[in-house]
């Protein structure tokens, strides 16, 4: 599976088996913040309403290597011009592979070029150095502290980041 050939594009019903998948995994869900043993049906509800009742300050698209959905992206806020970025690469076998690093570099594509954006923000816990390291690769300027939260079960806190299209459009450039 090759991170070069990513594309990504909007969720439908037939991506609900493998984002319900996820749910199983533990360690996935632990870093994702998901809810450790929810019942099957619990997620397939939840994955099953954001396809057919998508929120309005949610943009959720698949992540697709070859023919397979590896995650999601998420442009999250009501601003016409800032959303937040949030991306998943599951299960976690697939993590160490440079998807999630093509993934949220998509959405942010994504979201400077088809949605118009002007600026796109993130977080990441500081002990998620993994997921640090990807927001910096991607050219996004470390702008403050958030609030503390663990990360699986160690104290951390959430480091915010941030990037507008010009700039944006400076690292794609190179």
């Amino acid at each position: 599976m090759q991170a070069s050939s990513m594309f990504l594009r909007p969720i439908d019903r037939s991506d609900l088996p493998t984002c319900v998948s996820w749910g199983r995994d533990r360690t996935f869900c632990e870093h994702a913040g998901w809810t450790v043993d929810l019942p099957e049906p619990a997620h397939e509800a939840h994955w099953r309403a954001l396809v057919e009742r998508p929120k309005p300050d949610l943009i959720r698209l698949a992540a697709v290597a070859g023919d397979d959905v590896v995650g999601y992206v998420d442009l999250a806020g009501e601003g016409p011009d800032r959303r937040e970025l949030g991306y998943a690469i599951g299960p976690s076998s697939r993590w160490g592979q440079g998807l999630g690093r093509t993934a949220a570099g998509l959405g942010l594509q994504y979201g400077f070029r088809e949605v118009g954006l002007r600026e796109v923000c993130a977080e990441a816990l500081d002990a998620n150095q993994a997921s640090v390291r990807i927001l910096i690769g991607l050219g996004m300027t470390e702008t403050g502290r958030g609030h503390d939260e663990p990360f699986l079960g160690a104290p951390s806190y959430y480091r915010q980041f941030t990037i507008d299209a010009a700039n944006w459009k400076r690292q794609a450039a190179r």
